[in-house]
């Protein structure tokens, strides 16, 4: 799988995660209606399937790479849903955490 499909199938499983966790705090801490557990569960499962899809054959390694590109989604969420713009330490710890997704991802590996 090219660098392309690979990266929108992280930031689709992080939009899944993180709207499926936003969901349940929404309920918790903001007295969201229960219906928004639903919704949490679905999106919750979504992310767990798009995941399974990441072109490697070691769930670990997907995870790890995975990991970075959450981080950074979660730094979207938080400006464009929450409405509080990231400083630049959280724009500098995110682009390090990408940078070792992409390392992750992407380098050459013996067969």
């Amino acid at each position: 799988m090219s660098s392309a499909p690979t990266v929108a199938l992280y930031a689709l499983a992080a939009l899944a995660e993180i709207a499926g966790c936003f969901a349940v705090w929404s309920w918790m801490r903001l007295g969201a209606s229960a219906l928004w557990l639903v919704l949490g569960l679905v999106s919750l499962a979504a992310f767990a399937w798009l995941l399974t899809l990441a072109p490697t054959d070691a769930a670990g390694r997907a995870y790890a790479a995975y990991g970075g590109v959450y981080i950074a989604a979660s730094l979207v969420w938080l400006w464009f849903v929450e409405g509080q713009r990231p400083d630049r330490w959280d724009v500098t710890g995110a682009a390090v955490c990408l940078i070792g997704a992409a390392i992750i991802l992407f380098a050459p590996r013996a067969a």
